[in-house]
């Protein structure tokens, strides 16, 4: 039975991993067409650890070090750095030439250094740090990408076959709808169509869906509609690939049903979460989703959080759906 995820594995982090080459083909073609991709490349997460032990996860970071392989036979460590939620950060590019140093001084190896910036500010884009005087002068250039940049190539992305433009078009979608839920359900299942549509293996609309429906998060009215329609659309086309998975039902009971406050799910996730010990897990989750929802949650309502009962907590998961900011859940836990 799976358990939920915890905050570090963020959907970026997972279908990063899923589709490594596809991403790095997609976003930075200079640097694939240097990798010999048959050779399989590695995850160096014990590495990562070592330079960055004190890096954020979750909810706005999603950074990975991978080791490939290029055509020439040596090997290339690149450094893939995602800013899921960022705002302006001034200490951006300095903080990518740290990481390229720590790499250097520990591992003795000068990492390819790239970035892809997944927030909605288009004038924020670090892409190198400079230090100069008079007598010492240094510049730091790494890859960078912004996915706002396709927004105007909406075109582009639907004609390419690179399964990572899904990835990008969730994403888009998921911020142009975040005041239109209406929208924002016919977006997503436009998208899953898309999946059935461009030919996909089933395995690759399961992988691709599970990014889409964490990113494009549904009020619990709406999520009902949403999958009675697929689930027509499935038995339309003969492909019940999607609605068959989610039989499964734990890991949608309690990670979907408490998400996306759907009513069902919520109770079936939160009985089978206690019957199975799970209590811990929920309040994860709830902190995960805060996070995801919220800036950043002060100790103290983390504190009034950890001490409520799971009858508390599946209120806290319906109700999160309407909070803008902290004051909303710091309003919500004085009220019950």
């Amino acid at each position: 039975m799976s358990m939920p995820r915890l905050d570090q594995d963020s959907p970026w982090k997972d279908i990063l991993r899923q589709y490594f080459e596809d991403a790095i083909t997609f976003f930075f073609p200079l640097t694939a067409a240097r990798v010999e991709w048959n050779r399989p490349h590695e995850f160096l997460d014990k590495e990562f650890q070592q330079i960055a032990p004190d890096a954020e996860i979750g909810k706005r970071y999603a950074d990975q070090l991978v080791k490939v392989w290029l055509k020439q036979g040596q090997e290339l460590w690149l450094l893939i750095h995602i800013e899921i939620q960022a705002k302006p950060e001034v200490n951006f590019a300095e903080r990518m030439l740290v990481y390229h140093l720590r790499i250097f001084d520990r591992f003795h190896s000068h990492a390819t250094s790239l970035t892809i910036l997944c927030d909605g500010n288009a004038k924020w884009r670090p892409n190198h740090y400079h230090f100069g005087n008079p007598d010492t002068e240094l510049t730091f250039r790494f890859g960078m990408v912004k996915l706002l940049d396709y927004r105007d190539r909406w075109e582009v992305l639907e004609q390419n076959q690179n399964p990572f433009t899904v990835v990008v078009m969730a994403h888009l979608k998921a911020q142009e709808t975040q005041r239109d839920s209406k929208r924002r359900k016919e977006s997503k299942l436009g998208l899953i169509r898309r999946l059935y549509e461009q030919g996909y293996e089933r395995q690759e609309i399961i992988n691709l869906f599970r990014f889409i429906d964490w990113v494009m998060i549904l009020p619990k009215g709406l999520e009902c509609e949403f999958w009675q329609e697929l689930k027509v659309y499935e038995e339309e086309r003969r492909m019940p690939y999607i609605t068959s998975v989610e039989q499964l039902g734990f890991e949608r009971g309690i990670e979907q049903g408490i998400e996306q406050g759907i009513e069902q799910g919520i109770e079936q996730g939160i009985e089978q979460g206690i019957e199975q010990g799970a209590q811990r897990e929920a309040r994860s989750l709830i902190l995960r989703l805060l996070n995801r929802r919220l800036e950043e949650l002060p100790n103290n309502l983390q504190s009034q959080i950890d001490a409520l009962s799971i009858t508390q907590l599946e209120s806290l998961g319906e109700a999160l759906l309407d909070f803008r900011e902290t004051t909303d859940l710091d309003t919500w836990l004085r009220e019950n």
